[in-house]
C-alpha cells in the first residue's frame, strides 16, 4: 500500500460521519455535488432536483396535497419559492427552492424546529414521485 495514512485518515472520515447521527448519501466512490446528492444535516434535508424550479414547486404542492398537509403560506419567484404547511399533529413543515440553473433547483425540507429525518425523506420521495 503506498500511502496507508491516506486509507487511515479516509477510514476515520467515514467512520466520523457514519457516527454523527446525521445522515450523508454518497454517490458514487466519492462524495459528489450535484443533482440526485442528498445529505441531511442539522435538521435540513437538502437535494439538488434534475427539474426546473416551476417543475419543482409544482410537485412540491400536489405532495402537499397527497399527503394532506394543510398549506398555510407559499410564495415564488423567478428564482425561489417558499412554503409553509402543517401536518395534523401540527408539525410545521418548511421548503425552501432555489433555481440553480434553468434544469436545476435545489430543495430544502425542514420539519419543525430540530428536523425529522423520517418524514422530511417521505415528503422528498412524494416529490420526486411527482417529478416522474
Amino acid at each position: 500500500m503506498k500511502h496507508p495514512k491516506a486509507a487511515l485518515v479516509a477510514a476515520l472520515v467515514v467512520a466520523a460521519l457514519a457516527s454523527s447521527g446525521c445522515t450523508l448519501v454518497w454517490i458514487g466512490g466519492g462524495a459528489a455535488v450535484g443533482a440526485g446528492t442528498v445529505a441531511y444535516l442539522r435538521g435540513d434535508l437538502k437535494v439538488t432536483e434534475e427539474a426546473s424550479l416551476d417543475k419543482v414547486w409544482a410537485a412540491t404542492g400536489k405532495a402537499m396535497q397527497d399527503l394532506e398537509f394543510k398549506t398555510i403560506n407559499q410564495k415564488k419567484d423567478a428564482v425561489s419559492a417558499k412554503l409553509l404547511a402543517r401536518t395534523a399533529a401540527d408539525k410545521k413543515i418548511e421548503i425552501n427552492l432555489k433555481k440553480v440553473t434553468e434544469k436545476l433547483t435545489e430543495l430544502r425540507i425542514r420539519v419543525d424546529t430540530f428536523g425529522d429525518e423520517s418524514l422530511s425523506r417521505l415528503i422528498l420521495n412524494k416529490i420526486e414521485k411527482n417529478l416522474q
